[in-house]
C-alpha cells in the first residue's frame, strides 16, 4: 500500500501537500513566517489535528537545512534568553491541546498572531531604528523576551504557527536580515526537535505520519534552495513588510476557517 492510498489522498491533494513542504523550505531560508500558508495547506488537505505531527518532521528538515545555510549569524544570548521560556510555552500548549477543540485552537492562535503584530507594528514606529539585538541584555528586553517565548512556544506547540510569534519578536528586536534567519533557523531546530516526545506522547506522529513525511521532505530541498536564492535578492525593508505580511496573513487564515 503506498503513501497516498494509506492516507486516501488524491494526486491533486498530495500536490498541495508537496507544494507547502516546497514552501517550508523557502520560508526557512528566505521569508520566515510564510510557512502560515503551509500549516493552512495541511489542515485543509489533512485532518486538522493530524496535520501538525505530519507537518512537525517536514518543518524539522527545513530547520537543518537553515542552519546549514545561515548558522554563522545565529545571536546566541538571545536564544538563551528565549528557550527557558519557550519550555513553558510548549508545557502549556500541549496541556491546551488535551482538551481544546480545533475552533478554539485556531481562534486563539490568529487572535494572538494579529495582534503582536499590531504591536510590533506600533513599536517599530516609535522605537529608535539603531537599536542592537542585545537589548535583550535590558530588563524590558528580558521581560519581552519571555512573554514571546511563552506564547512562541504554544503556538509552536498548538499548530506548528511560532514561525510568526518569533518573527515578531526578532523583527522588534531590530534584527537584520541575516541575523534574523542564523537566530531563527537554530531557535526551530531545538525547538522543533524538543516537541517531537510530546506529539508522539499525543498520538499525533506515528508509523502512517511518517511514511508521509518521507515522500514530502523530498520537496522541501528545492524550496530551501530557491529561498536560498532569493534572500539576497530582497532589501531589508521588503523583508520586514514580507515577513509581517505573512504573518497578518496567517493569522487571518486561521481566524476566517
Amino acid at each position: 500500500m503506498n503513501t497516498m492510498t494509506l492516507w486516501h489522498l488524491s494526486p491533486a491533494e498530495f500536490a498541495a501537500l508537496a507544494f507547502a513542504a516546497l514552501l517550508v523550505g523557502f520560508s526557512k531560508t528566505a521569508v520566515s513566517g510564510a510557512n502560515t500558508v503551509s500549516l493552512a495547506i495541511f489542515a485543509a488537505v489533512l485532518p486538522a489535528r493530524a496535520s501538525t505531527g505530519v507537518l512537525l518532521p517536514i518543518l524539522i528538515v527545513g530547520d537543518v537545512l537553515a542552519v546549514l545555510t545561515y548558522r554563522r549569524h545565529a545571536h546566541w544570548p538571545t536564544l538563551w534568553r528565549l528557550f527557558p521560556a519557550v519550555g513553558a510555552g510548549v508545557v502549556f500548549g500541549t496541556l491546551f491541546l488535551m482538551w481544546a477543540d480545533d475552533q478554539v485552537v485556531r481562534t486563539s492562535i490568529g487572535a494572538i498572531l494579529l495582534l503582536m503584530t499590531a504591536v510590533t507594528v506600533w513599536r517599530r514606529r516609535t522605537a529608535d531604528q539603531d537599536d542592537e539585538p542585545d537589548s535583550v541584555t535590558t530588563r524590558a528586553g528580558r521581560v519581552k523576551a519571555r512573554s514571546y517565548g511563552v506564547l512562541g512556544g504554544f503556538t509552536t506547540m498548538v499548530a506548528n504557527a511560532g514561525g510568526p510569534v518569533m518573527s515578531m519578536y526578532l523583527l522588534s528586536a531590530g534584527f537584520r536580515k541575516l541575523g534574523f534567519l542564523g537566530t531563527s533557523a537554530f531557535f526551530f531546530l531545538i525547538v522543533n526537535v524538543s516537541k517531537v516526545p510530546f506529539s508522539v506522547g499525543l498520538g499525533l506522529i506515528d508509523g502512517p505520519s511518517l511514511l508521509l513525511d518521507a515522500a514530502l521532505a523530498l520537496f522541501v530541498v528545492p524550496g530551501a534552495l530557491l529561498g536560498k536564492w532569493a534572500v539576497h535578492r530582497i532589501n531589508q525593508r521588503l523583508f520586514e513588510q514580507l515577513v509581517i505580511a505573512a504573518t497578518v496573513l496567517g493569522g487571518l487564515q486561521l481566524l476566517l476557517r
